[in-house]
């Protein structure tokens, strides 16, 4: 198993938020069929203010890439990630086009 950590922001309004998260209350199930059959075994995704942080635990041939292919062929995937766009914004360091950014891991305790 393999785990990755990243992180987005939202539109700094309350309401915006508000809105995203019911979206998310109630995720279409073809969004979870795609996230399932891209060999995500599980995802969480916090908030702190308008910071999101996501956790995905995937399987050991998980690619991104494959995801984002899997994804630009899906109408309905597409259709969520424009939905989704509209609440969210990129960091201030991300590249251009990039949304969630991948964190680095400094700190393990079962590693010391």
């Amino acid at each position: 198993m393999m785990r990755f950590c990243l992180t987005l922001d939202l539109v700094p309004d309350a309401e915006s938020i508000a809105t995203y998260e019911a979206w998310h209350r109630e995720v279409w199930p073809e969004i979870v069929t795609s996230i399932r059959d891209a060999g995500i075994l599980s995802m969480e995704i916090y908030r702190a203010s308008n910071r999101l942080f996501m956790i995905i635990d995937t399987l050991p041939t998980f690619s991104f890439a494959a995801k984002a292919s899997a994804d630009a062929a899906n109408p309905r995937v597409r259709e969520w990630e424009f939905l989704m766009s509209k609440f969210q914004q990129p960091l201030p360091f991300a590249a251009p086009g990039e949304k969630w950014v991948p964190m680095e891991r400094i700190f393990n305790l079962p590693e010391i």
